[in-house]
């Protein structure tokens, strides 16, 4: 479909697509959360769609890290996909290290409207950042690493708002979306994530992957520094405890076991047969929820694996194991479903 003319938005297809699969026999619901899938390790400039546009009471939780060479970067919420024209933009979040600054500013008719400037920067090069957009009838309240940082109130309707848009210098991690009480998907389908810069596709439903636990997967050529491994997910509602295990032979060079019956992380290691001293101290509290979902973000360094969940750092753990080669095999299991695993 091109841009201009009279040709069908991307949102009118999307509808069009939802009533089709309704006359097929597609059941829809009013579930708690619509589950449009995340996008994981999307290469960037990106541009993809919020299926459905959004609604008041949404939420849009992007994951990442800023590179070192940082000089800019940019979060749009998007009334379509069109650089020629160019697309109208609701909201413009664009963080500018050269200028110590965010500026927040909409786009419309072919011109920017008038910018509204912050000067505490929060972002910090070469750190991991998580920015929870909430989304009400009157404006975007952003958070940055979980506390409240501005408000930009609405200048376009939020029903023209289908498309995200990140461009600049930094690593995404996901882009999840958590949606009201009275949205209505489909019932089992849940729409696939596409992380390529142009995806578009037509709004089909579809199966998300599930893997089945326990899971283990060869990690080929083993760890090295600045490998990094990436497991998602939900948490039941009722979960006790799941663990990651980083596994050399027998050993376990890295054992990430959350208990929620403890509300605690414990890190440990289990070496000729024998574990080690546990590693229990969370800075920042726990910082997984039951019911929720989650992306953990494992980094080998020389010395250590760090590690983030939902794009904060919240914690190291020294080596025991000094050759990283033999770190060749991942585990998961326990009180979770997984949706996502890069090694």
């Amino acid at each position: 479909f091109l841009c201009g003319g009279k040709k069908k938005s991307d949102r009118q297809i999307w509808q069009t697509c939802r009533n089709y699969l309704s006359f097929l026999g597609f059941r829809c619901q009013l579930p708690k959360m619509a589950l449009q899938s995340p996008y994981f390790k999307p290469t960037v400039p990106f541009s993809g769609p919020i299926y459905g546009g959004l609604k008041d009471g949404m939420t849009i939780i992007v994951t990442g890290s800023v590179l070192k060479s940082c000089r800019r970067f940019q979060v749009d919420f998007q009334c379509g996909n069109c650089q020629m024209p160019k697309s109208d933009v609701a909201f413009h979040f664009n963080v500018r290290f050269d200028e110590n600054c965010i500026v927040c500013n909409s786009h419309e008719d072919g011109s920017w409207r008038k910018e509204e400037r912050k000067y505490d920067m929060v972002f910090r090069k070469g750190h991991p950042f998580e920015i929870r957009f909430l989304v009400n009838l009157s404006s975007f309240v952003v958070l940055v690493d979980g506390k409240l940082y501005l408000e930009f109130k609405h200048r376009i309707p939020l029903s023209r708002v289908d498309t995200i848009g990140i461009l600049g210098e930094l690593d995404v991690i996901s882009i999840s979306f958590q949606c009201p009480v009275n949205y209505p998907v489909c019932s089992n389908p849940v729409f696939p994530t596409f992380s390529q810069p142009t995806a578009y596709p037509i709004g089909q439903c579809f199966q998300p992957q599930i893997y089945s636990l326990p899971y283990r997967a060869t990690i080929y050529g083993g760890l090295f520094p600045s490998k990094s491994i990436i497991v998602a997910g939900s948490v039941f509602p009722s979960a006790q405890r799941f663990h990651i295990n980083l596994k050399a032979g027998n050993d376990t060079a890295f054992h990430l076991n959350p208990r929620f019956d403890e509300n605690e992380i414990v890190r440990n290691s289990n070496l000729n047969m024998r574990w080690g001293s546990e590693e229990r101290h969370l800075p920042c509290g726990m910082p997984l929820m039951r019911g929720q979902p989650f992306t953990i973000w494992i980094q080998c360094e020389a010395h250590c694996f760090k590690v983030a969940v939902n794009g904060i750092h919240q914690f190291e753990y020294n080596h025991r194991i000094h050759n990283l080669l033999q770190i060749n095999l991942l585990e998961v299991d326990g009180d979770i479903t997984l949706t996502n695993i890069q090694a």
